[in-house]
């Protein structure tokens, strides 16, 4: 501590004698310090100060001009798209166990779809809510009204009420043509932040993921941009700004990123919005069956809708045999389950069938009213069958 204080009054008292400034790292090489004593030091002329260098000089850059290729692109593409993703605050009334309403908030992210005023989002984000108001890039909120869903697809349609010059829509790409390690932008709020953009690639794609409702989504696009809570509802987008997804869910324990998220391709979209601008669900097409019942041997029709597509054709159930014995004294009515009549469903239209997901997948490609050929297997007899398909309620 002494040496230190020392060198300190001789730096001071040489720069107060001769006029020289003492740089602030200095070294002396001395036997009072040691090998190790002191620090780096340097004598200069003291600089002669004017009015000209006392001010800094300002100089003029281009930022763009300071941009990567790759951050151009970054930039493209927040600025294209930010002011067409939304926030969307929630509030539920929650009755606790004195029934008394308590107001659960929630909030997720959307994209404006038309200049007409509506919104899209998944269906998680705005479900069993009572109030539901969206907040655009300029700070305004405005009530929205639920305009239809599809739980089963996690998508959802709201429509606010505002002035169409406002209105930015995202251009819809095609998620057919993604590829595997191509570049991906999502635009959200998590966590209440209002449009964060977080870039990634395209990790996987063909992902199958379960809605609530049970229903496996397939032809999901698994990316590794960052999601987190709030994100649910946002857009992806591919370099062009062009949406090719709608961010849905990741793959976590606690609820934040850990680099694997799931998104909606964009030709599920096209195919589920505009039936549910028009009518407010997805009219699917229905096989007419009630029960499915999976055996070792493949899926079985377990029922038939009474009057419905598969009844009409001809398929058939689990038959019910009654009869009438006599046990003891009296006569009863006797019912046997004949699970060796029910038609085993081998394919739909060339497509092989496994389980349900299987006839969930095929049947989306197909509208109420459309014929498809049923193979089916009966008594050990391969069959082809027609159906001309119902509507699903």
């Amino acid at each position: 501590m002494r040496s230190a204080t020392l060198m300190c009054g001789i730096s001071a008292f040489v720069g107060a004698v001769i006029g020289i400034s003492v740089a602030s790292n200095f070294h002396v090489e001395s036997p009072l310090f040691g090998e190790h004593g002191g620090t780096d030091f340097a004598i200069s002329q003291q600089p002669q100060i004017t009015s000209e260098n006392t001010i800094p000089q300002t100089v003029q850059i281009d930022p763009a001009s300071t941009l990567s290729a790759e951050e151009k692109i970054n930039v493209s593409v927040y600025e294209k798209v930010n002011r067409s993703v939304v926030n969307i605050s929630t509030i539920a009334n929650r009755s606790d166990f004195m029934f008394r309403l308590e107001p659960e908030a929630g909030s997720g992210s959307g994209w404006i779809y038309d200049d007409l005023g509506h919104i899209v989002t998944n269906y998680h984000v705005i479900s069993d809510s009572d109030v539901i108001e969206v907040t655009l890039f300029d700070g305004t909120s405005h009530a929205a009204t639920v305009v239809g869903t599809d739980p089963q697809n996690d998508i959802a349609v709201l429509r606010i009420q505002i002035d169409d010059s406002t209105l930015k829509p995202i251009p819809l790409g095609d998620s057919s043509r993604l590829k595997v390690g191509q570049n991906i932008f999502a635009i959200g709020n998590p966590f209440g932040l209002e449009r964060t953009m977080t870039v990634g690639i395209i990790s996987s794609l063909d992902r199958t993921l379960r809605s609530k409702t049970g229903r496996l989504m397939k032809q999901i696009i698994q990316l590794d941009a960052a999601l987190n809570q709030g994100n649910s509802g946002g857009p992806s987008l591919d370099s062009g700004g062009l949406l090719v997804g709608m961010n849905t869910a990741i793959a976590s324990l606690t609820g934040e990123n850990t680099g694997v998220g799931f998104a909606i391709p964009v030709n599920t979209i096209r195919r589920v919005v505009p039936q549910l601008i028009q009518f407010g669900r997805v009219q699917r097409a229905s096989l007419g069956v009630d029960l499915f019942w999976k055996t070792r041997d493949g899926l079985r029709i377990a029922q038939v809708v009474p009057g419905g597509a598969a009844d009409i054709a001809g398929l058939k159930g689990i038959a019910i045999e009654r009869s009438v014995r006599q046990i003891g004294g009296q006569m009863v009515r006797v019912e046997r389950y004949n699970r060796e009549a029910a038609d085993r469903i081998v394919a739909i239209n060339d497509q092989q069938i496994v389980d349900t997901d299987d006839v969930q997948s095929v049947l989306d490609k197909y509208k109420p009213g459309e014929q498809v050929n049923v193979t089916i297997e009966r008594n050990g007899q391969i069959a082809n069958v027609p159906v001309l398909l119902g509507q699903e309620f």
